[in-house]
């Protein structure tokens, strides 16, 4: 591919970082952003072959690769099978990388039109927060064709520190859910753990010291263990969020027993959202152990 001409939707909180790796990598670089704001501040920091468009059909005209980064799958829906969708301006062996946290239904729904197209979509959600983004560092889990998943990692190599072919459509959506599956239970183990300890009075900094470097050490003991503490959530990923991403595992369960613990964690989840804490960090689950 000599020319590649990037389409991209979506500069929010992870969109934007992403977008200024592949900026720096493309010969032009097309963008649609709903909110206005994050456009002019994308546009002040980058101005090198950026331009701004407002209909999807004209991006995915103009570009080989294309790129999504929304928020679920009614943004998907209106962006790629609108009347000025992206999928009606498609060209032959166009690849199409969504970052998006959805559904595994809708990433095989657009996964088949794309085919129709002779063109090639991955659903390829993240995990790495902001932070990640940010420095270059995310980690990808894709699904979609396995005959084309070098040509993903050309563009991924960017702004992704793995990037993992999981199998066809749909499979890095479920990977995602498992991933978030796996992220709530530890949250959920670590504030009832700093409970208890805060409750016998332990020193807090040699705890979070001693157990990193034991069988309980994780990425969210590093980072979230003593902000907890602190009651300090005015960052990272929101409940809200992490709610839509626990709804979406439940939408392709056909029995909520074989995940008690997690249909109960979504429920604080539910309480958190409800209580008004919907932007604050998923950590803040300690909340409610208060």
């Amino acid at each position: 591919m000599s020319k590649i001409n990037i389409g991209f939707v979506g500069l929010g909180i992870m969109g934007k970082h992403i977008a200024n790796y592949l900026l720096k990598n493309s010969s032009n670089f097309y963008v649609i952003n709903r909110n206005s704001k994050n456009t002019k501040d994308f546009i002040k920091t980058n101005k090198r072959n950026l331009v701004v468009l407002d209909n999807y059909k004209q991006l995915s005209e103009l570009s080989n690769i294309i790129i999504t980064c929304v928020g679920d799958d009614y943004d998907l829906k209106s962006i790629f099978l609108g009347k000025k969708g992206i999928i009606n301006g498609l060209k032959k062996n166009t690849l199409i990388i969504d970052h998006t946290t959805s559904s595994e239904k809708i990433s095989k729904e657009i996964y088949t039109r794309c085919s129709k197209k002779k063109c090639y979509f991955f659903d390829s959600p993240m995990s790495g927060g902001e932070v990640g983004a940010k420095e270059g560092k995310l980690s990808l889990m894709v699904g979609g064709s396995k005959k084309k998943f070098n040509d993903l990692k050309k563009i991924t190599k960017y702004y992704s520190k793995s990037c993992i072919y999981m199998g066809p459509s749909g499979s890095g959506q479920l990977t995602k859910m498992v991933n978030q599956i796996f992220v709530a239970n530890i949250i959920q183990g670590l504030a009832e753990g700093l409970t208890f300890a805060k409750d016998k009075k332990l020193d807090i900094k040699k705890l979070l010291k001693v157990t990193s470097v034991g069988a309980g050490q994780s990425w969210q003991l590093e980072n979230r263990g003593l902000t907890m503490t602190k009651n300090k959530f005015n960052f990272g990923f929101m409940n809200k969020l992490m709610l839509k991403d626990l709804k979406l595992v439940f939408d392709n369960l056909d029995d909520i027993k074989k995940l008690p613990l997690t249909i109960q964690i979504k429920r604080y989840y539910q309480k958190l959202v409800k209580l008004g804490y919907k932007d604050e960090d998923t950590s803040s689950l300690i909340r409610l152990l208060k």
